[in-house]
């Protein structure tokens, strides 16, 4: 079983920044993918930032050169930086992981808990 774990999410100003972290635990053989989606009320999940599989960082258009997908393998760990932050960027954000398993012989996704980001003055 993986576990995740977000941390980071809260109010800032317009214009402000944030960093959020997401940290996987448990049984990992292979992360496949490793990135972030948010959700903003009356709205279906949208990808943010993610690594895909061949290890390229993909933005969708609405946060590309604000935010910043980053990560430490080391900790199993993915960060969003995300600054010059807009009203429009308040959402719940998730963490995804695309796990392989080596008993199972298949892969699985993995969601964070979900963090509260409200963009607001």
């Amino acid at each position: 079983q993986v576990q995740l774990v977000e941390s980071g999410g809260g109010l800032v100003q317009p214009g402000g920044s944030l960093r959020l972290s997401c940290a996987a635990s448990g049984s990992i053989f292979r992360i496949n993918t490793m990135g972030w989606y948010r959700q903003a009320p009356g709205k279906q999940r949208e990808l943010v930032a993610t690594f895909a599989s061949d290890g390229s960082a993909v933005y969708s258009d609405a946060v590309k050169g604000r935010f910043t997908i980053s990560r430490d393998n080391a900790k199993n760990t993915v960060f969003l930086q995300m600054n010059s932050l807009k009203p429009e960027d308040t959402a719940v954000y998730f963490c995804n992981f695309n796990i392989y398993s080596r008993i199972a012989l298949r892969s699985y996704d993995y969601w964070g808990q979900g963090t509260q980001v409200t963009v607001s003055s």
